[in-house]
């Protein structure tokens, strides 16, 4: 007789703990692996589940996925992006958790937890818009990896069979917003080594002409002295972009390189500047001020804009309060930074007249 008071009750219960859990973790069936290759999503390891650590993590994936977008390593560094780091959680649109085992170099076995982010597309791309960073387009291009290692007894080529020992280079792509392919390994292509060796570039852009794109990360690893050696070329349609060597204690710290390295050059190829405005000094009327409360809202809401720099009240006009606001990406960064729910620009602004945006 009860029974449907105590079903009501707990739907009730359920419903309020969904609108109080923010963004939403992934739900998954048995045997699913949560991941986050997408150019939105988002890979951080981290020490616990905690919502501080959880917090934490949003950020630096964000500052991944903006990297990933722009194609920019560097992209956390960039003017008004720390700011946008720091409110990353509003940005998510769902997270999950991965469990991750290894074995370290003793032999042990070893538990790692990822935290698994995805956040809006809509939201980033404003977001990347507005603070002028340049974004590489979709669909990004798969070059192939030529490596060829030598530890000792001779150069071998790393083939798609040995994708493990390519895991590296493989990952870090990922991580930089492409991926990298690897050669079936035929005979021919297997005694393509010495090209790789020398460096000949015509060789092996010729022998990869079967793959798609053509494009060609070619490396040789190799002892130095106590440590390793990695030199890398990277060629597009049989012009090299780029040349560079590292040199490391530990060979597995040295193939990564190959994939920045590939990931700069074509980001500086074929990155797109985003078409906002330069940094200027705008001045901007804001209508609707009633109250000190109201000033202290605005300038709030302007505090948190990353593309305001700074910002000096000159005078109160009949339409309302001008302000004169330093922007990063001038008033085409200021629009599309704007909080629709907060400021609302007016109808018929005029190019070279003063904008009036209305306090909500």
């Amino acid at each position: 007789m009860h029974r449907p008071k105590r079903l009501l009750g707990m739907i009730v219960w359920l419903l309020a703990a969904l609108l109080l859990a923010g963004p939403a973790s992934a739900q998954r069936v048995e045997g699913d692996r949560a991941e986050g290759t997408g150019l939105y999503s988002a890979e951080i390891p981290v020490r616990s589940q905690s919502e501080s650590e959880r917090e934490a993590g949003f950020a630096r994936g964000l500052a991944q996925v903006l990297g990933k977008l722009s194609g920019d390593r560097g992209a956390a560094q960039r003017p008004g992006v720390a700011q946008e780091l720091r409110r990353a959680k509003q940005y998510v649109e769902g997270y999950d958790y991965r469990q991750d085992e290894g074995v370290s170099s003793r032999g042990s076995p070893t538990f790692t937890t990822t935290l698994v982010v995805r956040y809006r597309r809509d939201d980033i791309d404003a977001v990347a818009a507005a603070l002028g960073l340049p974004v590489w387009p979709d669909p990004r291009p798969k070059p192939v990896l030529w490596l060829a290692i030598d530890d000792g007894s001779g150069p071998r080529l790393v083939a798609l069979q040995q994708s493990n020992v390519a895991r590296p280079v493989l990952q870090r792509a990922i991580e930089r917003g492409y991926r990298l392919g690897l050669p079936g390994g035929s005979a021919a292509e297997q005694a393509a080594v010495g090209a790789i060796w020398r460096g000949d570039t015509a060789s092996i852009a010729r022998i990869s002409a079967r793959y798609n794109p053509p494009m060609q990360l070619i490396g040789k690893l190799y002892r130095d002295g106590a440590g390793w050696k990695a030199d890398w070329i990277f060629v597009d349609g049989g012009r090299v972009l780029s040349r560079w060597s590292e040199t490391a204690d530990d060979a597995r710290r040295l193939l990564p390189t190959g994939a920045d390295g590939a990931a700069d050059a074509l980001t500086r190829r074929y990155a797109k500047a985003s078409p906002a405005g330069a940094p200027s000094t705008q001045a901007v009327v804001f209508a609707g001020m009633n109250s000190s409360a109201d000033f202290i809202r605005l300038s709030a809401q302007l505090q948190r804009m990353s593309v305001v720099r700074g910002m000096r009240p000159v005078r109160a006009t009949p339409q309302g309060l001008e302000i004169e606001l330093d922007l990063l990406t001038g008033l085409t960064g200021f629009r599309r930074m704007a909080d629709a729910q907060v400021l609302v620009e007016a109808d018929g602004n005029i190019e070279g007249v003063t904008p009036v945006f209305h306090l909500r």
